[in-house]
């Protein structure tokens, strides 16, 4: 049976763009970056040969363009898996949904996301300046229970489960991979890997403490305890268990790469943050040439 989206589920502007990018059919290429931060797609466009298309609405800025030839987009989400929610449903909306009969296409483009983040190491051992690239995500947000998602019942996903169970009674996580191929093609690029945990926010959720008292006052030392079959957690963020969980159950690839700007053990920040952020940018360019 196909499925027909209401004007309420798939809501279009006046233009016959989608409702928060703005965007429309053809605008996007299929390989695309996402950062948080809307400042920094320009920090990955100055690296293009040439611009094809630019747009910004609200926090969410799309730009399109050639980098050696190769056509990639970049789109900046903002922060937390909220956002992710509408931009990757807008994105594979965009490419797997015809506007005009409002009904998912007959044959779907599989998609690339590729996140160039930032992120707090919560390893002693895990140096500042590190390119980590993102192998599981844990979601300790509300995104997974509102899809129909189903991990498969690996041992890491099992002891990953019960280490919550038995530490963290009222949160309940979500274990996502990544993408498999997209993981061992763009490997090399990163000086770590890991097991990043994605947040529904900065203090409180991270552990970090301002006026108001927090439920998990040991918050990091306990999440730095978990060892599994040499799986541990490695870092925080708020976007990467979100766009896990979508790319996987619409059938995409995904990987996350994380600048390790902080380390929340030592309390340490670097201080040549665009540094990092440009070096990973340019290895993750290099490396999309071959997708």
């Amino acid at each position: 049976m196909i499925m027909t989206m209401s004007a309420a589920d798939l809501i279009l502007n006046l233009d016959g763009s989608i409702y928060h990018l703005g965007l429309q059919p053809g605008q996007l290429a299929p390989v695309i970056l996402t950062v948080g931060d809307p400042d920094r797609v320009q920090q990955v466009a100055r690296h293009f040969d040439r611009i094809e298309f630019e747009y910004q609405k609200r926090e969410i800025k799309s730009l399109t363009g050639f980098y050696k030839g190769k056509r990639l987009s970049v789109v900046s989400t903002g922060m937390g898996t909220d956002n992710i929610d509408i931009v990757l449903n807008e994105i594979d909306a965009l490419f797997n949904v015809d506007f005009k009969t409002r009904q998912p296409k007959s044959s779907t483009t599989q998609l690339t996301f590729i996140r160039l983040g930032t992120s707090g190491a919560i390893q002693p051992d895990l140096p500042l300046g590190s390119i980590l690239a993102s192998k599981y995500a844990v979601g300790v947000d509300a995104l997974g229970a509102f899809y129909q998602y189903s991990a498969e019942q690996l041992p890491l996903n099992q002891a990953i489960a019960r280490y919550f169970q038995q530490n963290f009674q009222n949160v309940m996580p979500y274990v996502v991979a990544a993408s498999q191929p997209l993981f061992e093609k763009f490997k090399r690029i990163s000086t770590e890997e890991g097991i990043t945990i994605t947040h529904p926010g900065f203090y409180g959720p991270q552990g970090r403490q301002a006026r108001i008292p927090i439920a998990y006052p040991n918050w990091i030392a306990q999440l730095q305890n978990f060892d599994f079959e040499a799986n541990r957690f490695t870092n925080f963020d708020m976007e990467t268990a979100g766009i896990y969980l979508l790319a996987s159950l619409m059938d995409h690839h995904a990987l996350s790469f994380n600048a390790l700007l902080a380390n929340r053990v030592t309390g340490q920040f670097t201080d040549k943050p665009n540094l990092v952020v440009d070096q990973m940018i340019a290895l993750v360019l290099e490396g999309c040439l071959s997708i």
